[in-house]
This record gives C-alpha cells, structure tokens and sequence, in this order.
C-alpha cells in the first residue's frame, strides 16, 4: 500500500523578529505522522500566501522566496521517493533525517575506491597479482582527474551516479588520457567491480552500467611459428645471460606458463603423477586456479640444464620481467623476426603452435593455461594456416567414396 505523502509550508505566527518577518517552516506528513523543520529564512506576513504555500506578487523578494520554497519541496521529493526505493517504506521522522542530513553517512565514490585498494594491497603477493592491484591504482587515479575535470568537485556521491557519469568517464579516458579502446574496456571493468560492491552491500540500489554497452577490439595478438621456433633454439647467443633468457622463453613456450608462474616455480611442484611422468603441479599466481602440466622433453631438458644453479628450492635463477623483455626483444631481432618477442609472447606460442596447432582441444588448452573461462583461451588461441591445411586434409579423406560418388553424376 502507497504511503500517504504531503510537504506543507508555513509562517510560523508568534516568532517574530525585529524587522517583523517571520521563520518559514516545512511540515511533512507521512500516513498521518507529522514532521517539520525550519527552512532557515524569513518572510514578510503580508507576502505570504497561506492557501497557495508561495510568496505572492512577483517582487524580486517573493521570487527569491519561491525559488528556495521549490527547492526544498523538490530535494524532500527526491529524497522521499530513495527512502522508498532503499528501504520499502518511509515515515516522516525518516524523510526530515534525510533531508538534513541527520544520521546519514554520505558514502562516495572515490572513498569507497579507495576504502577497496587499501584491501586489495593486503592481498597481494598472496591471492592477487601486484599487475591487477596497479590498475585499479590507475584507475582510481584517473577518477580523482575526471570527477574535478568534469563535474567541479573532488569527489560523488554513490547515488549520484549514472548512465551518464559512465559514459563521460569513458569519454574522459579516450580524450584526455588518450586510452585506447581495449584499455578504456580494461578500466570500465575495474570502475564495474568497485561499484557492485556497492550494490551487493545495499549502498547503491541501482546499477549506473545499466544500458551501457562496450566491447573489446580483436587485437592481432603474436607468436612464433614452428619455423621460428628452431630458428630461436638453434640461433647463437652473445652470452650466458641471453641464453639464459632465451632458454627461459623456449621454457614457457613448451609449458604455457607465465613468467610470474616460471619465477616461483619450486622443485616442490615437479611431481611424478599418476601416469609415472614428470608433471608441474602448480597454482596460477594470478588467478589462483590449478595449473597441472605434464614436462616434456625440452623443458626437461631446460630444467636439468639449470639444476643446482639456485637458492630457496627455486628450478630457475630468474631475472626481471623488464630485463627478459628487453633482451628478447634484442633477440628477437637478431633473428630477423616480425613479432616483437615478450614472455607473454611465449604463452601465445604456446597455445596457438604446441597445442592448438598439433590437435588438442581448446578445453584442454584452457586447463593446462590455467585460464578460469575458456573465452579467455579464446582470445590467446589462433587456428593456423597449417592446422587448417592438415584438418582439411583428414577431411578430404574421409569424403573420398563420397565425393566420387557427386562426382561421377556431374
């Protein structure tokens, strides 16, 4: 049943001040209980119009008046009708609190982001990766740009958000800090997440993402063809160091793991499993999935030339992800190849040239990668020409009697 709702203005009679004005009241009625408060200001008797609750004329007094009665009747509605959506019901002592602010903690955007990197950190290192903490840093940093370029202020209410403040801070990524579309995608994702913390908790009753639509673009993600493969293996490298980095790299591209996954492998998780071979019995650093990979023969190889060279248990003496980069991306060129090398670039490999190529299903590609949702796998995998040359080939024999058949009636 709808609650009966009314807001009355009045002079209160008897309070006079010295210039004879009187203080303006608001009165709330909610099923029969009333409230009122001051709305702090004055009015002469002879303006007010009691049966129409305005100044009367139109003096630039009783236009002032009118303006700040229109206001409060407008912000009290407001705030009516998110009582109602909030909690379901409203009474008058709950509607004057919220008009004035009593007992309400105003939550805001930026400090419930903020309340939520302060978590985060603590996690990190443990059950979250230090590259997913940086971008919600990011992109919480880019949102203490945009609030005060955009709306003059240094911080928003959550229920003040909207369709379109999503949109103008998208806008603002692309414009003013030159994102580019699959970056833009990546933040709108973190700024997703931070507010349905809000919504899960009953902060927010609505969702702002509501209607907005974004999708990433195909990007032309690399890896090594088998070609390129021996080329890499049987190219000579200038000094230890390099062959270090370039054996690390063929390391991955045989595994499918990440350098973060590589730095932390122990000999603890080199198991003898069911099937009486050498697997890795790991968890993905980043996601915290299970990552079982049988060794084969050249990370075997890789692992046996490394042993002993180390401290704490660790298979490999690893150097920085920026320094493997770095080398291999001087590698990469002293073997003449197209695709700038990168330890990412070895997962590629790994999937698009080791598995995907040589038949094995997509689902099990998703498992040894660790990935928690096969589209992920989706977007790391590529057919080659090569498997669709061989996987048409198969066909082809299996549709000769077939075929001879069509044809022999043409």
């Amino acid at each position: 049943m709808r609650s009966t709702f009314k807001v009355l203005f009045y002079v209160k009679k008897g309070s006079e001040k010295p210039n004879g004005n009187l203080p303006l009241m608001c009165r709330l009625t909610v099923d029969g209980e009333i409230k009122q408060f001051s709305c702090k200001m004055d009015v002469p008797l002879r303006l007010w119009d009691v049966k129409n609750n305005r100044a009367s004329g139109k003096s630039i007094e009783a236009q002032r008046i009118n303006r700040a009665v229109d206001k409060i009747r407008v912000e009290v509605n407001r705030r009516y009708h998110e009582l109602m959506q909030t909690d379901g019901y409203v009474t008058a002592a709950k509607l004057k609190d919220a008009y004035l602010g009593i007992g309400v903690k105003q939550e805001t955007l930026l400090k419930l982001f903020e309340q939520h990197n302060v978590e985060f950190a603590k996690k990190v290192g443990h059950s979250r990766a230090k590259g997913t903490f940086q971008r919600y840093i990011t992109v919480c940093k880019h949102l203490h740009e945009f609030i005060p370029h955009t709306y003059k202020r240094e911080d928003i209410p959550l229920k003040e958000l909207n369709l379109t403040f999503i949109n103008d801070f998208e806008y603002f990524l692309r414009t003013e800090k030159r994102c580019r579309t699959n970056t833009v995608w990546g933040y709108m994702i973190v700024l997703k997440h931070i507010i349905s913390i809000a919504r899960n908790d009953g902060r927010l009753p609505f969702n702002p993402f509501a209607g907005y639509i974004n999708s990433p673009e195909s990007v032309d993600r690399g890896y090594l063809t088998k070609a390129e493969i021996q080329t890499l293996m049987d190219a000579p490298m200038k000094n230890t160091y390099h062959e270090l980095v370039r054996d690390l790299f063929i390391f991955s591209v045989f595994t499918g793991l990440a350098y973060s996954d590589v730095k932390n492998l122990t000999t603890d998780n080199l198991q003898t499993f069911f099937d009486g071979n050498l697997w890795i019995i790991s968890r993905r650093k980043k996601t915290n999935t299970e990552s079982n990979i049988r060794l084969l023969d050249v990370p075997l190889k890789i692992i046996e030339k490394y042993k002993g060279m180390t401290r704490d248990n660790k298979v490999f003496p690893m150097p920085s992800n920026t320094t493997c980069n770095k080398i291999l991306k001087e590698i990469g060129s002293q073997c003449g190849f197209k695709t700038r090398l990168s330890t990412h670039v070895a997962r590629h490999t790994n999937a698009t040239t080791v598995l995907l190529s040589n038949g094995v299903p997509i689902e099990t590609v998703s498992r040894l990668l660790g990935h928690t949702n096969i589209k992920t796998t989706q977007i790391y995998a590529k057919i080659t020409n090569q498997k669709i040359s061989q996987d048409m080939e198969v066909l082809s024999h299996k549709l000769t009697d077939m075929e001879k058949n069509i044809c022999s009636n043409i």
